[in-house]
């Protein structure tokens, strides 16, 4: 048998108190949450859409939380380290849950969480479900209403740091939305919903169940509230609403549910003391699950091996090593150090064009001969750059590549941690049928660029399809992530040696993106520190 669930907050002068739920009315088994349909009831009537999962910051009392980024759950090898710790958050309609959520995440003071709502997964409806809902004689409220394999695949997906797509529901039509909206899994996700504890695979993935326990007549209030203030609509609506549609869902379908909770959390947001509970337990669990970015072992990890095949390096020609000595060159000025590596980038990006797949194809010349020639076969091609200093190949490529489509990622090292985070995406549609051009113009370590390269496979991007461009590249950095990556194709103009103790490669070029834009950095950071 299941273990009782912790009633957080009960007892007297603050003791905690462990209890063994009482009998439910029926005494239902978890089987009991999937009835088969009897008649359709109609629905909690909404009037607008709200997504608990935007916007991607969430804004408290004391700092902003980023919700649609993640931390590098990869380790030297580019293999997953760790999944994402899923708080489940049961209850009633209008108990508190999101308000719970919020305080829960304010409160762990982690940087990357995602708060999902179940609201957004309700199903698509048929023509006839769709008349119901508008004469409202269809049942939101039971399980079926919800798009569980949505809802399961899409938890998997975040839990192991991988991007996902989330509908938009209308509640005004009853309907999803064209657009949808991209999300990224963190150190947290909280899942909150009527029916978070309604599928026996759903509870599976939840490493927490907290159930939201508020007064019936607490919940009704507020609904009075919310529908009358915000809805338009009258006291008698409401109040018929809730006791023929609302309260019996509730005791059908989600109060059976509390006895799957790990921690039950009585009034809800009122309830601070369960909620530090809560806190504790989750950074304990945290602290568990914790794998810092190892520089050490990406720096030791390929000691002595040969260079990769996957690595093409331009011809060191005397014009190439002439470019080379002048964009090195500490004296060099900003306006040569610029006008020579924009050289090296087109001297760069033409090389690179030569590895993408080509096919015969025969044209006409204006004398009326055939002539036999080549053509690029593959569907587009979509250029990448990893901000800041990546962007500044973005010209060269725009001028060799006719119509090429452009996406950007924002990587910056934590200077807590040392660990690289993702902060920014934008990355055009369809994306996973191109072959992508990942650009950066110094690769030390290798670490922002295996972090790139993981958001590209994220949307889906063939590996064997991404070619990682730099103008220098550390044996550090060609190492590790040729490794991790085995089909990604490496190529730069030059590989230097050696890496210093602060990750930056040696001898090196400098601070590109400082040289490049005319900024200067303090004297513990470098691009180089963002293209570990």
């Amino acid at each position: 048998m299941s273990s009782p669930p912790m009633y957080a907050g009960v007892g007297i002068s603050g003791c905690w108190a462990l209890r063994a739920e009482g009998s439910t009315s029926g005494a239902e088994s978890l089987d009991r949450l999937y009835p088969a349909v009897g008649a359709a009831r109609p629905p909690r009537k909404r009037t607008t859409s709200q997504c608990k999962s935007e916007p991607p910051l969430l804004r408290t009392s004391k700092r902003t939380i980023y919700t649609a980024g993640r931390p590098p759950w990869y380790n030297e090898h580019g293999t997953q380290s760790k999944e994402a710790f899923v708080i489940g958050l049961g209850g009633g309609s209008a108990s508190g849950k999101t308000t719970v959520a919020r305080m829960i995440i304010e409160a762990l003071d982690v940087p990357w969480v995602v708060l999902l709502s179940m609201d957004s997964f309700y199903k698509v409806l048929t023509k006839h479900q769709q008349e119901q809902a508008a004469s409202n004689d269809f049942n939101f409220d039971h399980p079926d209403a919800f798009d569980f394999d949505l809802i399961i695949s899409t938890l998997k997906k975040l839990k192991q740091g991988k991007s996902v797509t989330i509908p938009i529901y209308d509640f005004t039509t009853h309907s999803r939305k064209k657009e949808w909206k991209t999300l990224y899994g963190a150190n947290v996700i909280i899942f909150e919903g009527i029916m978070a504890f309604a599928d026996k695979e759903l509870l599976e993935l939840l490493d927490m169940k907290i159930f939201v326990d508020t007064d019936s007549d607490i919940r009704l209030v507020r609904r009075l509230r919310r529908d009358i203030g915000e809805r338009g609509r009258d006291i008698e609506g409401v109040i018929k609403q809730y006791n023929k549609f609302v309260k019996p869902a509730f005791d059908q379908y989600i109060q059976p549910t509390m006895r799957l909770a790990d921690i039950v959390v009585p009034r809800g947001s009122g309830n601070t003391v369960a909620i530090d509970l809560i806190v504790q337990h989750v950074h304990s669990q945290l602290e568990e699950r914790k794998l810092r970015w190892d520089m050490a072992a990406l720096a030791s990890a390929h000691q002595c091996h040969p260079l990769p095949r996957t690595l093409s390096v331009l011809k060191s020609t005397p014009q190439v090593r002439g470019m080379h000595t002048i964009i090195r060159n500490k004296e060099t000025s900003r306006d040569e150090f610029i006008f020579y590596s924009k050289r090296l980038m087109r001297l760069l990006i033409e090389h690179a064009l030569s590895f993408l797949p080509f096919q015969s194809c025969t044209v006409q010349t204006p004398q009326g001969e055939d002539y036999e020639g080549r053509s690029y076969s593959g569907k587009q091609i979509t250029g990448v750059s990893i901000l800041r200093a990546g962007e500044t190949m973005e010209p060269a490529l725009r001028a060799v590549c006719k119509d090429v489509r452009i996406g950007t990622i924002l990587i910056q090292t934590n200077s807590n941690t040392g660990e690289p985070e993702l902060h920014y995406l934008r990355l055009p549609k369809d994306i996973s049928e191109d072959h992508v051009i990942l650009m950066d113009c110094t690769v030390s370590t290798g670490a922002a660029a295996m972090m790139a390269v993981r958001v590209l496979l994220d949307h889906d991007v063939p590996e064997d399809k991404i070619f990682l461009l730099s103008l220098l590249m550390a044996e550090m950095g060609v190492h590790s992530v040729a490794y991790a990556f085995p089909q990604v194709k490496i190529i730069t103009t030059a590989v230097d040696k050696k890496v210093n103790n602060l990750f930056r490669i040696i001898p090196g070029i400098g601070n590109f993106g400082d040289r490049y834009f005319g900024t200067n950095a303090s004297p513990d950071w470098s691009d180089d520190t963002l293209d570990t």
